[in-house]
């Protein structure tokens, strides 16, 4: 639904594609096309011989990934550029080098990102990741390469985790995402979670669109997002590393498209390290296109469109001319999920019975569900994200209060009430 808004506000026509479980969904309706996939409803969209064959047929010129599924598989990428159709998404080089942690640390490095102490390359026996371990100094987290989402991921405190750990670790690799590969860092306990958006033209420019505040999660995954960072703002300085950092790693690989780096910043110290690239449009997004006024699905679509007129990308001298000079005012957003708190967040599929949104001034409301849809147990649960842009951060809180506490969501629990207890905390 949010990449069809944007294509119809430039005159282009959509194709959606669509299984037997969401044929109700929104992006459905919305697009001028819509076509049900063959295959079962839990692996069509991961299918991409089928996706591209759905788009030829149906006379598309370019296929837009959003997140999740094939949106950062290098192989699909390559194939829809192969098959003559424009990719709207960095290269399935950048893909592939950033999608392994232990080579994008490596990328990072020599950009000049600050990394978190760790292995050099990958662990390959449990003896050899305590020695690693003990090396490091313990806390450390082991961390599947070929992992994300906040998947694959453990916390050792000596060697007998470390041990233990490192059998849980190479098990979720391989199953989760056929690479048992891990290696190690130092854990930071005490961090914020920061991330900087970035543009590049795929031919050496890469400009940023500031920071985002993500250390609001549960289960390692991200449930509240706020830019500009709080913490960035009591930092002078810390903005113009973290962003210029964010913007040479981009540039050393020819980026092209829209990404984002992820960091990890020590509270005690305010010192920053890099955690991973994501080669793809992120879920909260939204935040950063209110407080810059951009819209980053349309750069994305210019982006590929000038790549398939065989240009290669924006002109330097365009993506130099949308760089930003500073955030205007605070948005947040909070992601609502059909689950249920108090039973560890578990997924909770059912029909809506009653969908109502509160609309304020200033507020956003990305969603593709309605009075009636089912949350089925094939999808991620994420059903709606909910933002407020205000001038000053308070009143972008209150304001996000107000917004969840008079929508309703009538049916499965869901982690509503959740929300607006975190927009009530006073840590918050």
């Amino acid at each position: 639904c949010r990449i069809i808004k944007t294509a119809k506000q430039l005159g282009i026509k959509t194709i959606s594609i669509y299984t037997p479980a969401d044929a109700a969904s929104l992006h459905v309706s919305q697009a001028d096309v819509a076509i049900q996939l063959s295959g079962s409803n839990t692996t069509a969209y991961t299918d991409g011989d089928a996706i591209i064959k759905v788009a030829k047929e149906n006379g598309a010129d370019a296929i837009i990934p959003g997140y999740g599924f094939l949106s950062e598989n290098a192989d699909f990428a390559r194939a829809v550029q192969k098959a003559g159709l424009a990719w709207c998404g960095p290269s399935a080089g950048a893909i592939e080098k950033f999608g392994v942690k232990h080579i994008a640390r490596e990328l990072a490095e020599q950009a000049g990102v600050p990394i978190v102490p760790g292995t050099k390359g990958l662990v390959e026996t449990d003896d050899e990741a305590i020695k690693e371990s003990e090396r490091i100094g313990y806390p450390v987290m082991l961390k599947a390469t070929g992992g994300g989402g906040g998947m694959g991921l453990v916390v050792c405190h000596g060697p007998q985790d470390v041990r233990q750990g490192f059998k849980t670790v190479r098990s979720r690799g391989e199953t989760l995402f056929k690479n048992a590969g891990l290696f190690i860092e130092r854990y930071i306990d005490e961090g914020h979670h920061i991330e900087v958006q970035v543009f590049g033209n795929g031919l050496g420019e890469a400009i940023h669109y500031g920071e985002r505040e993500c250390s609001i999660q549960r289960r390692n995954q991200k449930v509240i997002e706020e830019c500009p960072s709080p913490f960035v703002e009591k930092h002078p300085n810390l903005r113009k590393k973290l962003c210029e950092t964010a913007v040479n790693l981009a540039k050393l690989v020819n980026y092209g498209s829209a990404g984002t780096v992820e960091y990890i910043v020590d509270d005690r110290t305010a010192e920053f390290y890099f955690l991973e690239m994501n080669t793809r449009l992120q879920v909260e997004h939204g935040i950063t296109e209110l407080c810059y006024d951009v819209d980053l699905v349309e750069l994305m679509l210019k982006q590929a469109d000038a790549e398939l007129a065989g240009s290669g990308g924006l002109p330097s001298q365009v993506i130099k001319s949308m760089q930003p000079a500073k955030p205007v005012g605070t948005a947040i957003e909070a992601r609502v999920y059909s689950e249920n708190p108090v039973r560890d967040y578990a997924p909770t599929p059912g029909l809506l019975q009653r969908v109502e949104w509160q609309q304020l001034e200033g507020s956003r409301v990305d969603t593709w569900v309605f009075t009636g849809s089912t949350i089925t147990p094939n999808y991620d649960p994420l059903i709606a994200k909910v933002m407020n842009h205000a001038k000053t951060r308070s009143a972008a809180i209150k304001g996000l209060e107000m917004l969840l506490s008079r929508s309703v969501i009538s049916g499965p629990p869901s982690n509503l009430e959740f929300l607006e207890a975190i927009m009530r905390d006073a840590d918050f």
